[in-house]
């Protein structure tokens, strides 16, 4: 079978959509340790029985539904290639969102900052890749997606540190951080989506939350103001249509400068705000 023959077949396989069109070349990459570059200048180069046979198997994942992050093992977040398994979520491009925001904030050359449910570690990773400066802490409740996190800091040579905590359980309160950002679980016990696409592979614990969604949410709006300076930050990743909720929730607790921002798709993805500043006698 040639690369391109390849190709054709696993298209074939999957379907002719365009996703289907991206996962062929993504796994056939993979099998060959190569780029789609190389893919298509030369289609007529031979697949060895090995990677004939790992490539069919691939397909056949796929076909099955498993996501291609974890066929793969990888996925890309702010162009770093990070390590993926089942413990966690997969990170996705909306995602990027709350690391673009976070840098476009007027923060210390040496800010603190608190990742919330880090998972991969992705969002803490990006931050720090891009703010060398910042002394970044990421927690997840999860010890198999610690250790997750952990491999792809040493992996990619970023300092950031990685701990196990159940929200701020087990975070220092001392000293404060100038921000803490999470993507924390939202989507609601009964969202149909839940039983389609990769989420079937993916912790429903990284997902669902209760009180539709906005539990942890709450929980994260309440507590951080124990952890914040004043006029630190706050940043949210919500659901399509929790970003007015989310908003309430601020400014119920008592948060200033609260703010929607979009993601790629013009979707109100990112809320946040600043804890007011006490006041002095």
């Amino acid at each position: 079978m040639t690369l391109q023959q390849a190709l054709i077949w696993g298209r074939q396989q999957l379907g002719q959509s365009e996703d289907a069109h991206v996962d062929v070349f993504v796994l056939l990459c993979h099998v060959l340790d190569k780029d789609k570059a190389y893919l298509l200048t030369w289609p007529e180069k031979q697949l060895n029985e090995r990677q004939q046979k790992q490539y069919q198997n691939c397909i056949a994942a796929r076909k099955q539904g498993q996501p291609v992050a974890h066929i793969t093992g990888h996925r890309e977040f702010w162009s770093l290639m990070l390590e993926v398994n089942d413990s966690t979520l997969i990170p996705r491009p909306d995602t990027e969102t709350l690391v673009e925001v976070a840098l476009n904030l007027e923060l210390p050359e040496k800010a603190r900052v608190l990742d919330l449910g880090t998972g991969t570690g992705a969002i803490a990773l990006a931050l720090k890749s891009e703010r060398p400066g910042w002394q970044v802490l990421a927690c997840d409740n999860n010890e198999e997606a610690v250790e997750l996190a952990r491999r792809n800091s040493e992996t990619l040579g970023l300092d950031v540190e990685i701990l196990c905590s159940s929200w701020f359980d087990s975070v220092p309160e001392t000293p404060l951080f100038d921000l803490i950002i999470s993507n924390p679980p939202y989507i609601d016990a009964a969202d149909p989506h839940l039983v389609s696409g990769d989420v079937r592979f993916e912790p429903h614990s990284a997902l669902v939350a209760e009180n539709n969604g906005l539990a942890d949410i709450e929980t994260i709006i309440k507590e951080a103001r124990n952890h914040l300076v004043d006029q630190g930050w706050l940043l949210l990743e919500q659901g399509w249509q929790q970003a007015d909720s989310v908003l309430e929730l601020l400014f119920k607790s008592g948060y200033k400068k609260v703010n929607h921002w979009q993601d790629y798709a013009s979707v109100e993805r990112v809320t946040g705000g600043t804890k007011a500043r006490a006041e002095r006698d």
